[in-house]
This record gives C-alpha cells, sequence and structure tokens, in this order.
C-alpha cells in the first residue's frame, strides 16, 4: 500500500472571505499564500495549508494550467485543531481573551492533553490542543 504523509490542507467555508482571513492571520499569525476572489490559503506553522473558501464559490470546477480542480463546498459549523505546547496553554487563554475571543469550553482528555475551544467569526468550532489529546499527540 503506498504510504501517506499527512494531513496537508484542510477547508472551512466562509461567508467574508475578507473577515475570516483576518481573523485567522491576527489570531494565529498565517501567513497568506495565496488569494483570490473565491479562496485564500494559509501558512499553518510552515507545513501545512488552512484553506478559507468563499461558501458557494466553488461548487464549479476551478480552471488551472494543470487541469480542472473538481468543485467542492460545504456548510454547517466545522471543526479543527492546531497543536499547541503545554507551555502555552494559560498563555493562549489569556490571548485570547486580550483579542475578545470568547473561550467556548476547555476539556482535559484521559491522557493529560488540555483543549481550549471558541469559535471563529462564521462559528466554526476552532481548537487549541496541548500533547496528551490522543495516543499520536
Amino acid at each position: 500500500m503506498p504510504t501517506v504523509g499527512g494531513v496537508l490542507e484542510t477547508a472551512l467555508y466562509v461567508e467574508d472571505l475578507d473577515r475570516s482571513v483576518t481573523f485567522y492571520r491576527d489570531l494565529f499569525g498565517f501567513e497568506e499564500l495565496l488569494r483570490d476572489d473565491r479562496m485564500a490559503a494559509l501558512s499553518v506553522a510552515g507545513r501545512n495549508v488552512l484553506l478559507l473558501f468563499r461558501k458557494g464559490g466553488s461548487t464549479r470546477p476551478t480552471e488551472t494550467p494543470g487541469g480542472d480542480i473538481p468543485p467542492h463546498d460545504g456548510n454547517g459549523n466545522l471543526h479543527l485543531a492546531f497543536g499547541i505546547a503545554a507551555e502555552d496553554l494559560e498563555p493562549w487563554e489569556l490571548f485570547l481573551a486580550e483579542k475578545g475571543v470568547a473561550i467556548e469550553s476547555k476539556v482535559q482528555a484521559p491522557r493529560g492533553g488540555h483543549s481550549l475551544y471558541f469559535r471563529d467569526p462564521d462559528g466554526h468550532c476552532v481548537e487549541v490542543a496541548t500533547p496528551g489529546l490522543w495516543a499520536i499527540y
């Protein structure tokens, strides 16, 4: 069986692309890799990509010089999590408060990891989590 090296891209579908790019850039410091009227690609820790698609903006194939990207779209409140160092949990909690981002929930996992859950401007459930959350993290 061929192997997979990891999750490269994660996508969220948003109402206001500018608002969402600003939220993720200002809160996490994510660098913008690519942007057009239907989407923005943000660098996560220099090794993963967060794709922000304008809702309804990718319901038709997207032509590129290398071939067509199939249509896709999404609705509802989705979830994604970003890994943080254990010693950064409290600083993240303070930073979110400074930014006016309400923490919806704090969870301690059975293996010892801790998570902070909050919402982005579109209501997506965003988590920052320390090691110990999963057997592999």
